[in-house]
């Protein structure tokens, strides 16, 4: 299901990922979710898509807090 804005979105994205991450992710999820209507596998994707996203710009730091990457 497409989300709306960041607080609705599921508690690791939410919890876990600074704000601009999140606005990627959504972003990321609701294109992706609509890309694959009809798949029966529309969600999992999406999913995946959204992380990879995120992934393009944030990673981890040493202490597994999510920070921009430097460009």
């Amino acid at each position: 299901m497409p989300y709306a804005d960041n607080a609705d979105l599921p508690p690791p994205v939410r919890d876990h990922l600074p704000e601009h991450a999140q606005d990627i992710w959504r972003a990321a999820f609701n294109h992706a979710f609509a890309a694959h209507a009809g798949d029966p596998r529309q969600e999992e994707a999406a999913h995946r898509i959204a992380w990879a996203a995120v992934k393009r710009a944030y990673a981890k730091d040493d202490r597994g807090r999510w920070v921009p990457m430097a460009k």
